[in-house]
C-alpha cells in the first residue's frame, strides 16, 4: 500500500507544474471571487453573522448527545427510523441491508460528501447494485470514474472542451456540444434513473434537533428528485451537522449560499422531516437517516480540534488557500481536501499516516480569514504539527534537526561556530528540504553578532 505522504508529494509535483490545470482553476475561482462580495451585500453585518453562526455551532457541538437524541426522538415521532453508525463499515452495511430489503437494484443519489467518505458507490456496485450520482457535477466525474475535485464544484478542474470530451466518450454524444447542450443531455439520461431507482439516497447539510427534520440545499432540484421520487430515501449525514434550531437556518441559509457560491440564497432549499404522511401526495413510503460517527467523536473529544466540526462545508477555505489552487483537490488523497481537509483528516483517519496534510500550508491565514463560521483553520494546523509531534509521529532526522536548532538559537557561540562554507555544505546538501524547490542559500562570511561585535570594538569613544 502506497505511503499517503509520498503520493501527496509526487501528485502535487505534478499538478503544480501543470499550467493548464492552474489556468483552469484560476478561471473557476476567479469567477467565485467575483461574486461572493455581492452575496455578503445582504448582511448589514458580514462579521456579526459570522461570529453568531459560530457561536451557534459551538452551542450545537457542546451539547451535541442531547440535540441528537432529541432529533432521534422527533424524527421517529414523525415516521423516520434512525440508525447510529460508528464505522464506514456500519453505514455501507446498514445501506446494503435496507437495499436488499426493498429488492433495490438501482439507487439515484444527490451529491453528499459523506457518501464519497465512506465510498458509497464503488461498495453498491461490488454488491450488484447501480448507484447513480444525480449532480451535474458529480455525474462528470463518475462518468470520468475520479473523484469530487471540489466540496461543493466537483469538477471545478474541467473546462467544457474536458466535459465534452467526457460526454462523447461515455454517452457517444458529438464533440462539439455546447454547457447548455450538455446539460440536457444529462437531464434526459438521470430522468429516466429517478423513475427506475428504488431508493434515493441524499445528504444534509444541516441536522434540525427540535423538529426532527434535515435541512438540504442545492441548485439543480436533483436531491429533492432523489428524496421524494424513489420509494425509499435514505439520509446519511455526519453527526456534526446539527444547528440548535429550526430558525437558525435564517442566517446559515444564506450563509452557506454566500460562501459556497456566492449567491443570497441556493434555487432550492428542502426542509424534510420523514416519509409521506396519510395527507400527503408525494413523497417515499419509507425514510430513513443514518447519523455516522466515523471518527467524529475523536474529534469532538479534543476541546481544541472540536471548533473544526463547525465546518459547514461551504468550501470558501479551498478557494482562498494558495497551496489548494497550485496543487488541486485530487493531490490530498483523501475527500475532504483544502485546509479544513488538512485539518480533520488526520483526526478521522490516522495522525501518522495523514500529518503530513497539515504540513500543506503557507499559514497565511486567509483559510481563517474567509471562513463562514470564523474556524481558526491555520491555527489549527499547527495544533496537528504538535499533536504529531507530542505523540512520537515525527520524524528521526526532522527531531534531531529540530534539537540541534534549538541549542544553536539557546547558544550564541554556537550559531557563531564554523565559517560560510560549512553552513552552506549543511543547508544545501546535508538537508534536501529546502533545495529541492529552491535555489541554495548562500550565508554571509560573518554573522550579524559578530559584525555587530566588531563595529562596537572599532567605534571611537566620544570627545569629553
Amino acid at each position: 500500500m502506497s505511503n499517503p505522504a509520498s503520493v501527496f508529494k509526487e501528485k502535487s509535483f505534478v499538478k503544480a507544474a501543470d499550467l493548464s490545470h492552474r489556468k483552469t482553476i484560476n478561471h473557476n475561482i476567479g469567477k467565485y471571487n467575483a461574486v461572493v462580495p455581492l452575496g455578503k451585500k445582504q448582511f448589514s453585518d458580514i462579521n456579526f453573522a459570522r461570529e453568531k453562526a459560530k457561536h451557534a455551532k459551538w452551542k450545537a457541538l457542546e451539547s451535541l448527545d442531547d440535540y441528537l437524541e432529541k432529533f432521534e426522538i422527533n424524527f421517529l415521532r414523525n415516521g423516520g427510523k434512525v440508525i447510529w453508525a460508528e464505522t464506514t463499515e456500519q453505514a455501507r452495511e446498514a445501506i446494503l441491508r435496507i437495499c436488499k430489503e426493498k429488492n433495490c437494484k438501482t439507487v439515484v443519489k444527490s451529491k453528499s460528501m459523506v457518501t464519497e467518505e465512506i465510498h458509497l458507490n464503488d461498495f453498491l456496485e461490488t454488491n450488484g447494485i447501480d448507484s447513480i450520482e444525480s449532480d451535474l457535477g458529480e455525474y462528470i466525474q463518475q462518468l470520468d470514474n475520479e473523484p469530487p475535485y471540489h466540496i461543493v464544484t466537483p469538477a471545478m478542474h474541467k473546462s467544457k472542451e474536458d466535459v465534452a470530451r467526457v460526454f462523447h466518450e461515455h454517452l457517444n454524444t458529438p464533440l462539439n456540444l455546447t454547457p447548455e447542450e450538455l446539460t440536457l443531455v444529462a437531464r434526459e439520461k438521470l430522468r429516466k434513473k429517478y423513475a427506475e431507482a428504488e431508493i434515493g439516497i441524499t445528504g444534509a447539510n444541516f441536522i434540525i434537533p427540535e423538529t426532527g427534520s434535515i435541512a438540504v440545499t442545492e441548485n439543480e432540484g436533483n436531491a429533492r428528485l432523489s428524496a421524494s421520487w424513489p420509494k425509499t430515501h435514505i439520509v446519511i449525514t455526519g453527526i456534526e451537522k446539527v444547528i440548535p434550531s429550526l430558525q437558525d437556518l435564517a442566517l446559515f441559509w444564506p450563509l452557506l449560499s454566500t460562501y459556497g457560491t456566492g449567491q443570497q440564497v441556493t434555487v432550492y432549499n428542502s426542509i424534510i422531516s420523514g416519509p409521506r404522511q396519510s395527507r400527503e401526495m408525494d413523497g417515499p413510503d419509507e425514510m430513513y437517516v443514518i447519523l455516522l460517527d466515523n471518527g467524529r467523536t475523536n474529534i469532538l473529544q479534543d476541546p481544541v480540534s472540536r471548533e473544526s466540526l463547525y465546518c459547514i462545508r461551504c468550501g470558501a477555505c479551498l478557494n482562498a488557500c494558495p497551496v489548494y489552487k497550485n496543487i488541486g483537490g485530487h493531490s490530498y488523497g483523501t475527500t475532504y481536501s483544502g485546509p479544513i481537509g488538512s485539518v480533520i483528516t488526520p483526526n478521522l483517519k490516522d495522525l501518522g499516516e495523514w500529518k503530513h496534510l497539515s504540513h500543506a500550508s503557507s499559514l497565511c491565514g486567509n483559510c481563517t480569514e474567509v471562513c463562514a463560521v470564523k474556524i481558526n483553520l491555520h491555527e489549527l494546523l499547527l495544533y496537528n504539527r504538535r499533536e504529531a509531534v507530542r505523540s512520537g509521529q515525527g520524524n528521526m532526522m526532522e527531531q534531531i534537526a529540530w534539537a540541534a536548532w534549538q541549542q544553536g538559537m539557546l547558544h550564541r557561540k554556537m550559531m557563531n561556530l564554523g565559517n560560510s562554507k560549512i553552513k552552506n555544505w549543511m543547508i544545501n546538501k546535508l538537508f534536501k528540504g529546502w533545495t529541492g524547490q529552491r535555489a541554495d542559500l548562500d550565508f554571509p562570511a560573518k554573522t550579524f553578532n559578530q559584525l555587530w561585535r566588531e563595529k562596537q570594538d572599532n567605534a571611537k569613544p566620544l570627545a569629553s
